[in-house]
């Protein structure tokens, strides 16, 4: 029970400023240690050849009648997410998380939308049973390293063995029921570096970035998080929206906020992996 307590308490605190990529103290304080010996030999790491026959996703049927949903897009690179206005992409970071994760997974299947899980792999290990359940109700889930490390703190070599550790805890996570992670990443803090954005797209690897961050991970009421979404998507108008699973904001105020979406008329659209597009129905 104190090691779970400890992993939860150090991704809670690092998801408080996961917006925050330039926050020098913060930074300073997570700077990523060197990979270990057993991580390092992570570097280049290719899914075993039996593992590359399992799905990527389930093809997600929303409930007949669901005016929110949208398209679905096939991306094999980031220019593929080529929105129309109107629509958005729904993303969760950090989780899985009991009891959260499970409340916004409820918010998606009522309103009959998917989204994408950018799941941390020290998450993923500890709740295996909750990746499995995102996976199974059809959302597409990708990977957010091992430890929500500050990747820019750190050299590439360290850097991208924190990125496969996290793939493979995912897709340790998914095995039992023949799926894996597709290939889409998010950068902790959004602190890329150009570097490592070339080796994950030499590797096949989409970087998901961001258009509208909720910032739910600030002390403030779900209300007060759903109005300042709404407002900076009226002015995108269209865009990737950023929330977390392992906050309650997120969970408390995900069913109002997409019942405002559907009022004003946006569209929820799903990312697949182009590879595995053929899967999903409509395609």
């Amino acid at each position: 029970m104190r090691s779970t307590r400890v992993l939860l308490s150090a991704v809670l605190a690092a998801s408080l400023l996961s917006g925050c990529a330039r926050n020098d103290r913060y930074s300073m304080a997570l700077a990523g240690a060197p990979a270990t010996s057993a991580s390092a030999t992570l570097v280049g790491y290719q899914p075993p050849e039996a593992d590359k026959t399992f799905p990527l996703f389930q093809s997600f049927q929303p409930p007949v009648g669901s005016s929110l949903s949208g398209r679905t897009i096939a991306v094999s690179r980031y220019s593929d997410i080529a929105l129309r206005d109107k629509e958005v992409v729904l993303t969760f970071d950090d989780g899985p998380m009991p009891g959260k994760t499970h409340k916004i997974l409820a918010a998606l299947s009522d309103h009959g939308v998917g989204a994408t899980f950018l799941m941390v792999g020290q998450m993923a290990k500890a709740y295996p049973n909750i990746a499995r359940e995102v996976a199974e109700a059809g959302h597409t889930i990708g990977t957010h390293t091992y430890r929500h490390a500050n990747l820019r703190t750190m050299s590439d070599a360290a850097a991208m063995a924190e990125i496969r550790k996290g793939e493979l805890s995912v897709a340790d996570a998914l095995r039992p029921i023949g799926m894996r992670p597709a290939p889409f990443f998010r950068f902790p803090y959004l602190a890329d570096t150009a570097s490592l954005r070339h080796r994950l797209a030499s590797d096949g690897i989409v970087a998901i970035d961001v258009d509208i961050d909720s910032k739910d991970y600030f002390r403030d009421a779900p209300e007060t998080v759903r109005d300042r979404t709404l407002r900076t998507l009226d002015k995108h108008g269209r865009g990737i929206i950023l929330m977390h699973d392992i906050q309650g904001r997120a969970a408390a105020m995900l069913p109002g906020f997409l019942a405002e979406l559907e009022k004003r008329g946006y569209k929820v659209v799903r990312l697949v992996p182009a590879d595995e597009a053929s899967q999903v129905a409509g395609l």
